[in-house]
Parts: C-alpha cells; structure tokens; sequence
C-alpha cells in the first residue's frame, strides 16, 4: 500500500518566516544567470549617476594621459599628427566605454582593400589607414567559431558581420578590429550564438549593489519630508469615522487646525484632544550610507575618492595608497589588455604616417600618478648628486666612467623624463660635452680633489673672503609674477647668489665662469620650465629651480678650498623677505626664463642683510 505525502503549510509560520518571498529567512545564498538586457544597461547608464560613472571612470583613466612615442623627432610628429587626423584616443576611449558597458566593443580600421581577407600589413603605405569606426555587438555580428585547437583563432570567430540594415552584410576579418571585451567570460563554451564573442557588461556583476545605494539613497531622500510628523489623539474618533457626516466633520475640524498652524502659529485644539510631535533620527544615516557608497565602491574596484569626490575618513588618511593602487591596476589593463588589442591598429598606424616601419618605434603609457613640485625638484637634486658623484667631484678619487658619456646619459635621461623642458633642443644648438672645447675650468674640474698642498698655493695670493652673486636682468617680469601671486612686495635687487663664503681664497685663482649663453654680455639663461619650486629659507620666500651650471660652479670653487654654511646648495631667486602670513601651496611658481648677468665678485659681508630693501608697488 503506498504511502501518500501531504504537505501542509501554516500562514501564521509563513508571514512570521517569510517564506516563498525574496526575505525568505529559510532560504541561503543561490546564485542564478544574470539577465540584463541592453535596454537595462542603456536605462542604467542614461538614468543613475552611479553606474555612469563606473563604466566612465576606469574607461576615461585609461586615455587621459595617453602615451608617448619612442622615435626620432620628425616621425614622432607625423605619428602624432596620424592619430590627430583618425581621432585614435578619442576612438578607443568611445569602443572602452561601450565594451565597459555592452559586454565588448570593436574599433574597425579601413585601409582601402577588401575587409573580408586578413589584414596584410607590409601593404599599408603612407595614408593608407583611411578611417576608423566603432562597432558595438548589436552592430557586429560573429561568424562561425574556430573549432581547431591548432588555430590562433581557436575559439574565436573566423568572422564578423557588420549588421546595417541593409541586404548586403559586409564580412570583416579579425584582424582589422581592434577588439575590447567587458568582464571576460570564466570560460566561453558557456555561451551561445551572438554572445560567444563578447563578454558581460562590467554593470552585471555590480548592479545589485548599485541598486541597494541608490535605493538606500532614495529612501534617506524621503525621510527628510518625514522628518517631523504631528500626532493629534481624539477620544471617540473611530466613533466620528464611522458614517460619512461624521468623516466629514473630523476633516474639516483638523483642516481648520492645520490651517490656523501655518498661517497663526497656533493650534486650538478641544480639552480631550492631545498633540505631539516625533522627529525622526538622522545621526546615524550618513554612516549608513557611506556603507553603501563603500560596498559599490569594492563592486566596481574604483576608490571612493575617485568615484564619488569623497575625503577619505581616518587619521592621516589622503587616499593615496587607494589611488596609488587604482592607477597601477589602469597601468597593468593598458599593458596586458589595451595594448594587444590595439597592435595591428597601432601597425597600421606607424606605416599610414611614416610609409614605412621603423622596427625601433614604439610607445609607452604615460603614468597617472603625477609628482609634485617639489617631489620632482627632490629627484633632480637627487640625480644630480648621483652624476656628481659618477664623475668624480663627491670625494672620489677617480670618476667611475667618461665624463662626456656619463653627460650624454645624464642628459638623456633629464629629455626623458622632461625635467628640464627644452634641454634637447639646447643640446642641438649649443652641442653635447664632447663637442665642447674644454677651458681652464673643466680641466681643473677633472682632475680630481686638490692636495693641501695645492689648496695653499690657490689661496696665498690676496687672500679674501668671497660672494659670488648673478644679477636677475629680466626682474620686472618675476615682479610682475609676484604681484599676480598676491605678494605686497619683491626684493629691490633680484639676484642668484653663486658663492658666499667665509673662507680665504685667492680670486684670480677662482676665475671667470665659463659661459652657456645666448646674451651679448656674457650672461646665463634659465630656460623656461623645469622644476620650479617655492620656500622659505628663514624669514625668506625664494624661488628655487634647477641649473646644472651655476651648481657645478658652486662645488668648483668648494674644491678649491671654500667652506660654506650650507652643505647643499640650491639655486634660488630670494623674493620677498615680508610674507610672514602667505601660503605658499597655494602660490603658483614662476615658469618663465630667469636671465642671469655676469658673476660679481664681492667680499662677503656679515651685515649682508643691511642693504636689503624691498619694493612696495608691486
């Protein structure tokens, strides 16, 4: 005799439980196939602030700054102007954007030929690469798969199709789309059809979490109308209530009421009847949210500091080892997934500009993360004394290598990382160091630190004390600076002191300053740019910057027996002596060339600060 099962189920149980609805508290964690069609995404993006930027933000870091070619000058000019004429970066930031947000994306290149066969890239010549477009999966449709396992296409498609609404659907191979993908799929044979090709969209996996913000935000929204609400306690009301006139009456009694309130200020109410106000609680929500912002914030591996403006919380916190993190992970997409992407492109482009390819032409990505002024004034000084040191002027007996070549590096690197902006066109017009003829003061530079010997025979012809300054000539447009940075008043006598010393040395020994310049009376040019970097020096405001000569100058004459106060010396522009109050982060430093007259000899002075005036009208 079989048995039968009766399955009985208790409403009471059901409420209390939440049986059978989405706060089942019988139920655990399942995990189903997200189903998010286009028109959601679409409706997502157009409609929420939240899930725009996230598929923005990451898309935008990873083209803003961009990337530097690595050539000759003339074909970094004409690849530039290549990717000018094609809009190349605006391009990908558009396919990075769609891909984030449809699940992939396609950037198509047209070279002129038939777009059905692979791409041969020895047959691009200059101006060949004709135009680019950017396909979304609704547009480009994929073919068959690639079932060989020996293929490199394997498990892609062998084509696509591009969808246009007319009768003829051109077929385009492969190799002339560059293909961005969303959120890689774990393993493509679990999908099917038109989908195989692409991946999800970077919203599908965070979407629930966009929605509990937005939804937790909505409802903080509504409490605000809530935030104070009248409670009126009436004997008898359900008695009134009950029949028609009776409603009536209660309605009108408390519009009445509320009306007297608004406009009085006053409530009447009858001697049974009894008012009080409760206020809702709000202290707690701002934390609440922030949990939120801060669980969308992990969904979308964007710091909140980036996604959502905020101050980072804690002591001492700056968010910059959150934005340190962020950035590095933009680097590495660029890198394992950007550039791969974009190779034959990029192929594509070096030949349409140039006509042909260089093989020692390539690219790097520029860095997000940006150094500070004074970070990168640090790492020059830094460098700087390494060279010093290489060359056999920190102490060493013997440099460790050619000065001329330790120079060609040295100025290699300073082009490089743009320190100095326009050194390599000075380079050209003035020559490099092994161009150079070398003077007196090159010679004694090289060879090596002076016996005592030597150091006494330098200073036993009228021994004095010494200060070496440079006239600022060009003073009237650092005053000009000044006066648009809001200081009230600018040294009466701008100028670069080389060497104070109180040491006893023999100026003739000491020599004149061989000369790098394109003035008429001998004096030195501070090119425009380059680390520029504001400071105090006491009750001082100064200007530092960097200048490979006057700092080689100073250590000369160091080795030639002068002892100075300061073991590092900086050259600087002394500005102003009265801004006890100003705040120098917020001044911008002055930019421009900075011309030097010739070096003036004086005795140094104890009372040096005795003639110093200051000019008020500015």
């Amino acid at each position: 005799m079989g048995s039968v099962l009766t399955f009985v189920r208790d409403g009471l149980a059901s409420m209390v439980a939440g049986l059978g609805t989405e706060r089942d508290k019988a139920a655990s964690v399942y995990y189903t196939e997200p189903t998010i069609d286009q028109q959601q995404l679409v409706a997502a993006y157009r409609s929420s602030w939240l899930p725009r930027k996230i598929i923005d933000i990451p898309a935008l870091d990873s083209c803003r700054a961009w990337r530097s070619w690595q050539a000759k000058n003339p074909q970094i000019e004409k690849i530039e102007a290549e990717e000018t004429r094609l809009g190349v970066q605006g391009k990908v930031l558009e396919a990075r954007k769609k891909a984030r947000l449809f699940g992939g994306a396609a950037i198509y290149f047209d070279v002129g030929d038939d777009a059905s066969q692979p791409l041969n890239l020895e047959k691009v010549r200059a101006g060949g690469l004709r135009f680019l477009t950017v396909l979304t999966p609704r547009q480009l449709q994929p073919g068959e798969i690639e079932t060989d396992p020996l293929s490199p296409q394997y498990g892609r498609p062998r084509d696509y199709t591009i969808v246009n609404g007319v009768s003829a659907q051109p077929k385009v191979h492969p190799s002339r789309l560059a293909i961005f993908i969303g959120n890689e799929m774990p393993d493509r044979d679990i999908t099917s059809g038109s989908t195989f090709a692409w991946g999800d969209s970077v919203l599908t996996s965070v979407m629930e979490a966009v929605k509990q913000a937005d939804a937790t935000s909505a409802n903080i929204a509504s409490l605000i109308f809530e935030a104070n609400v009248d409670v009126v306690t009436m004997e008898g009301l359900m008695a009134y209530v009950g029949t028609p006139d009776g409603e009536r009456k209660v309605t009108e009694r408390y519009r009445i009421a509320a009306t007297g309130k608004s406009i009085n200020r006053m409530l009447i109410l009858d001697g049974n009847e009894k008012y009080e106000r409760k206020s809702a609680n709000f202290a707690n929500l701002p934390d609440l949210m922030d949990r939120f912002f801060q669980n969308v914030s992990g969904a979308a591996d964007i710091p909140m500091t980036r996604l959502f403006g905020m101050s980072p919380g804690g002591l001492n916190a700056s968010g910059e080892s959150d934005l340190r993190n962020y950035y590095d992970r933009i680097a590495s997409s660029q890198a394992l997934e950007m550039q791969p992407v974009l190779s034959n492109l990029d192929e594509c482009l070096i030949r349409s500009a140039l006509g042909s390819r260089d093989p020692s032409i390539h690219y790097v990505w520029n860095p997000l993360w940006q150094m500070s002024e004074k970070e990168k004034a640090e790492i020059f000084k830094a460098k700087s004394d390494a060279a010093r040191t290489i060359a056999g002027k920190g102490g060493m007996e013997s440099p460790l290598m050619p000065v001329e070549a330790l120079s060609d590096a040295f100025v290699s690197e300073l082009v490089e990382d743009g320190t100095l902006s326009g050194l390599e066109g000075a380079i050209k017009k003035y020559g490099t160091l092994a161009e150079q003829e070398e003077d007196e003061t090159d010679l004694v530079a090289a060879a090596g630190p002076l016996s005592d010997e030597e150091r006494r025979v330098a200073s036993d012809a009228a021994p004095r004390t010494l200060y070496i300054r440079r006239e600022v000539l060009n003073a009237d447009e650092i005053t000009e600076w000044a006066k648009a940075q809001g200081f009230d008043t600018v040294q009466d006598d701008l100028h670069v002191t080389v060497m104070y010393t109180r040491t006893l040395l023999d100026w003739i020994k000491i020599g004149q300053a061989a000369e790098w310049s394109t003035e008429e009376d001998g004096g030195l040019i501070i090119a425009p740019g380059g680390p520029r970097l504001m400071d105090r020096f006491g009750d001082a405001v100064v200007l530092q910057f960097a200048s490979s000569r006057l700092t080689w100058r100073h250590e000369d004459i160091k080795r030639l027996g002068a002892v100075t106060d300061y073991p590092d010396y900086q050259p600087h522009v002394t500005i102003t002596w009265n801004a006890p109050d100003i705040d120098l982060s917020k001044v911008e430093p002055y930019r421009g060339r900075i011309v030097l007259g010739p070096e003036q000899f004086e005795e140094a002075r104890v009372d040096w600060k005795l003639p110093i005036k200051e000019k008020s009208d500015v």
